[in-house]
């Protein structure tokens, strides 16, 4: 998800201090990913109620050989074009950025398939077979929440935005899913304990540590991934998971690449 402010979305590639890599950003500026939208050509073939056409995006994202089956085999089946507004729907399997409405983008396709592929290679959800329980903060239109639905045996999601809150409510109503995420409107940096503890727990927003609550409703075995300030690296994708061994817990910690994800923020609006 994106914000309202302008001069707070991902700086420029240029303007980055990354390492030998591309950059991965997420979100696209606002105006930039209306102008994407504008550029990009309707898709060919059959119409956006069609699995083809997402299956073409699916296909496009496994050609690169580095996203999980189980994530790219939930995405095909979840309509993105219901998520972004009517007037953006032919855009919607292309893999950029879209406006959501109240200032905030979706993520690209294939920012949400790396993210839930690096959870889904946590120890803890190969063994399961899925995401198990799972705490998402920042819920955008809904659209990650849908593809996580489909991974994991229950989802709570909070968005600190009443507004999205009230979309992806709507969205997700109307897509119809076997199991629906639980909604929050909230304080994600707060985490949700009433729904924990969590198998695993993915943010959409970044900050300069992860936030104590997260680490606390982190259960034995989970896996958290998050945007997160690493020294002499900016913004990085932090994967920390929680080890037990001969009944000792630990966090393991890893780094992963340079990213530009919008400020976590505390209270709701």
């Amino acid at each position: 998800m994106s914000t309202s402010t302008p001069k707070r979305f991902p700086a420029s590639l240029k303007s980055a201090a990354a390492p030998q890599r591309e950059l991965l950003m997420p979100q696209r500026h606002l105006h930039q990913a209306t102008r994407d939208a504008a550029r990009l050509a309707r898709p060919s073939g059959a119409g956006l109620d069609s699995g083809a056409v997402r299956q073409r995006m699916v296909d496009r994202l496994r050609a690169e050989g580095k996203f999980d089956e189980h994530v790219l085999a939930a995405m095909a089946s979840v309509p993105r074009h219901e998520f972004v507004d009517s007037a953006l729907a032919a855009q919607a399997y292309e893999d950029t950025a879209l406006p959501i409405g109240h200032g905030q983008t979706i993520s690209k396709p294939s920012v949400v398939a790396h993210m839930l592929g690096l959870l889904m290679s946590g120890a803890g959800a190969r063994q399961r077979g899925s995401l198990g329980r799972v705490l998402e903060i920042g819920t955008g239109c809904g659209y990650q929440a849908a593809v996580i639905a489909l991974l994991a045996r229950h989802v709570t999601s909070i968005e600190r935005l009443q507004g999205l809150h009230d979309k992806a409510k709507l969205n997700l109503q109307r897509v119809g899913l076997p199991r629906v995420p639980r909604l929050i409107w909230g304080d994600g940096r707060l985490g949700h304990a009433a729904s924990g503890p969590f198998d695993c727990i993915i943010a959409a927003a970044g900050g300069e540590d992860i936030p104590a609550a997260w680490t606390e409703q982190l259960a034995p075995g989970g896996r958290l991934i998050a945007p997160t300030a690493a020294s002499g690296r900016g913004q990085v994708l932090v994967v920390l998971d929680h080890v037990v061994e001969a009944g000792v817990s630990r966090w393991a910690r890893s780094e992963h690449e340079a990213v530009l994800f919008v400020p976590l923020k505390s209270g709701v609006l």
